[in-house]
């Protein structure tokens, strides 16, 4: 029985690990076609691309919780930086950049 116990203990608390991890965290569909990772880097999240033209490039850091991320987003073509945010809805996030938060673009990426 204890043995029992201890094995259903150990798989909730890998379960409650797993999903620690925030919604925008994991590698995204651009929609150019790259692949991008979002990941922890001290206390934001970096968006790194992974593959495509601009692989390795870092462009962007955001940070939130839940389902709304704002910070700064690169375009990797022109190299500018632009005021940005993203939102996650299930599999897609849908990310922002603006200049004076007045003219914006936006994209919807999709989880891989």
């Amino acid at each position: 029985m204890l043995k029992t116990f201890a094995v259903v203990t150990a798989l909730l608390m890998s379960a409650a690990a797993s999903h620690a991890a925030e919604p925008i965290e994991g590698s995204w569909k651009t929609q150019s076609g790259a692949t991008a990772e979002i990941g922890k880097c001290g206390s934001a999240y970096c968006v790194t691309l992974k593959t495509g033209k601009h692989a390795g490039k870092q462009i962007g850091k955001m940070s939130g919780t839940g389902n709304e991320y704002s910070g700064d987003i690169t375009d990797p073509e022109n190299d500018k930086t632009y005021s940005g945010s993203g939102s996650v809805a299930g599999n897609t996030l849908k990310m922002k950049g603006c200049v004076l938060k007045v003219l914006c673009k936006s994209q919807t990426w999709t989880r891989l």
